[in-house]
């Protein structure tokens, strides 16, 4: 085995620890994963409840979702239940489709060659026996190797995370000493730290998930890893990196999480080294905790803008002398470099990009409140978004906080609408500096607003056809910009749905 106590193994092999009626709220455990488990046992096979969902109920949570490890092959489990689906390229499991719930299914992992993983590596990738595959520093690419219960309480990540739970007899098996660190409030885990990191770096950010998310003190051992294993996220996907920067901020528990972020040293590994320390990235933290604990939407967006927000200014800080045309070009470029920026770490999908950069082009207008653009800017669908960022930039010092007074008086249902601001000379030095310089309207004496200047269109006999779709000089239409996949693309009517709504 890879790194794994001796001790430790001997123990789980020969002597596990057997609970009888253990602390579980059994009304809280799913029907369905239940029903799973008895359904596999009837056929002849050992199964249990493990990972998550057991150390939530012996913490008193709601587990979010029910796992269930057995010895019965995915081939095996895919014939049993009629809705499966077979996943995963990494280590094989099966989804198990039941009453609009998934149960996720994986059977009794193996271990890997200790004599094999800890020899000097001649090639850069090994395949390993049984199928398992391990690369040069360690990473396990692939892990189809199937084994027994103790095996696989072993091969698992944390101790708290090793605990098997039989709903119809009611009796849990630690393998690992979980129960106990669960007792001490302490994260721990199996066997060495330093190459159960290398085996899957991703427990590096894992572990500080856990720590926040379940208020637990990270062991000294398994703290000491961390830090000197964070280049190793360098070598995971960045779009796997992006699906835990979500787990980690958008658990409930993001503030303390990105506390334990700096804490460890993570923060460069994981996030935009410009973006880093952001004060207003901690308060767009604890409002999307706050918005979680009340079961508002939230969405990775809103955290992707605060997060750029820093290195989005110090990017538009020299538009301020250019024209108004090249001014909107450089804010536009502005907003992709910062994202590019980003994913050399993370990479988010798209339609998280194009929503972060609609609230950043909001915050001028914002700023400039005036009159004939207030019901456009009401009527816009990131307005919401925009408005919650202007509320945390005024938190920040960044603008006054009457600027933030006067919208939500602006946008209250019955509430007389302030007065539009004249002149934008009292607000220009609170919007990005690309806006400082763009033509303002001159009051009249007598108080009025100049007429608007009108723009003249050009005519030519080309005109209505190089407006066609896929012309040579064609622009797209409003209803193709608006496409995900276009330039300039946004959500569906659908997807907009699950974003960040008042």
């Amino acid at each position: 085995m890879i790194g794994y106590n001796r001790r430790v193994l001997a123990k789980s092999r020969y002597l596990p620890a057997r609970v009888v009626a253990p602390a579980i709220n059994r009304h809280r455990v799913s029907k369905n994963a239940a029903a799973v488990v008895a359904r596999l046992r009837e056929a002849g096979f050992a199964a249990y409840l493990v990972g998550g969902c057991v150390r939530d109920l012996l913490l008193g949570h709601a587990p979010k979702d029910f796992d269930v490890a057995t010895d019965a092959r995915p081939e095996a489990i895919c014939e049993l239940f009629p809705r499966a689906r077979l996943i995963g390229r990494r280590f094989r499991i099966v989804h198990v489709r039941m009453r609009g719930e998934t149960i996720e299914v994986s059977t009794f992992r193996g271990a890997v060659d200790a004599d094999r993983a800890d020899a000097e590596p001649s090639a850069s990738m090994r395949v390993e026996d049984a199928a398992a595959r391990v690369s040069a520093n360690g990473v396990i690419l692939r892990d189809n190797a199937y084994g027994t219960l103790d095996g696989d309480a072993l091969r698992r990540d944390f101790t708290v995370n090793a605990l098997y739970y039989d709903p119809g007899e009611n009796v849990l098996l630690d393998y690992c000493d979980g129960m106990a660190d669960i007792a001490a409030g302490t994260l721990r885990l199996i066997g060495e730290p330093a190459t159960r990191f290398r085996e899957d770096p991703v427990r590096v950010l894992r572990a500080v998930r856990f720590a926040a998310k379940l208020e637990l003190k990270v062991d000294e051992a398994t703290a000491a890893a961390i830090a000197p294993s964070s280049d190793l996220l360098a070598a995971v996907p960045p779009a796997r990196l992006f699906d835990e920067f979500c787990k980690l901020f958008l658990c409930g528990h993001g503030a303390r999480a990105f506390e334990l972020v700096e804490h460890f040293g993570l923060a460069d590994a994981l996030l935009s080294p410009a973006a880093s320390g952001s004060a207003l990235f901690r308060r767009a933290l604890a409002n999307t905790d706050q918005r979680i604990r009340a079961h508002k939407p939230v969405t990775p967006g809103f955290l992707l803008a605060a997060l750029l927000w820093p290195d989005y200014c110090q990017r538009i800080r020299g538009a301020a002398a250019a024209r108004r045309a090249e001014r909107q070009q450089i804010m536009e470029q502005a907003g992709r470099d910062s994202f590019t920026l980003l994913r050399q770490r993370v990479t988010p999908p798209r339609r998280h990009a194009y929503f972060a950069r609609d609230i950043w082009e909001l915050q001028p207008r914002l700023a400039r409140r005036r009159d004939d653009d207030i019901e456009a800017l009401l009527a816009q669908r990131r307005f919401r978004a925009a408005y919650d960022f202007l509320l945390l930039r005024a938190e920040a010092g960044e603008v006054p906080a009457a600027l933030g007074q006067w919208w939500t008086q602006a946008q209250t249902p019955g509430a007389d609408r302030p007065a539009a601001i004249e002149s934008d000379t009292a607000v220009d030095q609170y919007a990005p500096d690309a806006t400082a310089g763009e033509e303002q309207p001159a009051p009249s004496s007598a108080g009025e607003r100049a007429p608007k200047r009108r723009r003249r269109r050009r005519r030519g006999r080309n005109r209505s056809r190089s407006r066609q779709p896929g012309s040579a000089r064609g622009t797209p239409s409003h209803e193709e910009s608006r496409q995900p996949g276009s330039a300039r693309g946004y959500p569906s009517h659908e997807e907009s749905r699950q974003h960040r709504s008042g």
